[in-house]
């Protein structure tokens, strides 16, 4: 069964694999769970503001967002962003996105709406008082906001924001992976149409 596998494909294959793969993928991981905790935490903030129609911007985006897979969400910004680029820019040619840049706006945008309940949530279960003694102390509704947000928010968000970053990990491999294969796609269609 395994008389013809060759084992020097994969030997060869380990450098790109543990390096630029890893890299691909911490880096995508890191910056992107960053870009999602402070859009999510400002969508949050959005959310929970008494201002009717920014809060329903932001739960309509935080709806929009977690009903989409990622995966169409990826294949959306790689092949439409070019030619919206391109029509808003009015450039003769598409838009070039690279696979870093589309997978970094992707996994941000994708994950903040999670990390905005996870705020919202942290947030909210900020007792009253505190909320009570903030006001007490003369501070205005942002900065109260701002500063639960900041402490009391986070603290309680934290366990739940590791089990989220938990996912990005392996969505960022995953999001690697079809890139490069969406890279492969205008080659496999010019071959097999002309």
């Amino acid at each position: 069964m395994f008389a013809n596998f060759d084992v020097d494909v994969i030997i060869r294959s380990l450098p790109y694999l543990f390096y630029d793969g890893m890299t691909f993928t911490l880096a995508l991981t890191a910056f992107a769970s960053t870009g999602g905790i402070i859009f999510g935490t400002l969508l949050a903030m959005m959310r929970l503001s008494g201002f009717a129609p920014l809060s329903l911007l932001a739960a309509s985006y935080v709806n929009l967002m977690r009903s989409v897979p990622l995966l169409l969400v990826i294949f959306w910004f790689y092949f439409l962003v070019p030619y919206i680029g391109q029509w808003v820019t009015g450039a003769p040619r598409p838009v070039q996105v690279g696979a870093f840049v589309s997978s970094f706006v992707t996994f941000t945008l994708f994950e903040a709406a999670y990390f905005a309940e996870i705020m919202r949530a942290g947030i909210q279960s900020i007792p009253r008082g505190q909320l009570a003694a903030a006001q007490a102390l003369g501070m205005t509704f942002t900065l109260t906001l701002t500063a639960l947000a900041t402490i009391a928010g986070l603290a309680f968000g934290t366990m739940l924001a590791l089990a989220r970053l938990s996912n990005v990990a392996p969505l960022s491999a995953l999001a690697a992976a079809y890139v490069n294969l969406m890279r492969s796609v205008p080659l496999v269609l010019m071959i097999f149409w002309f």
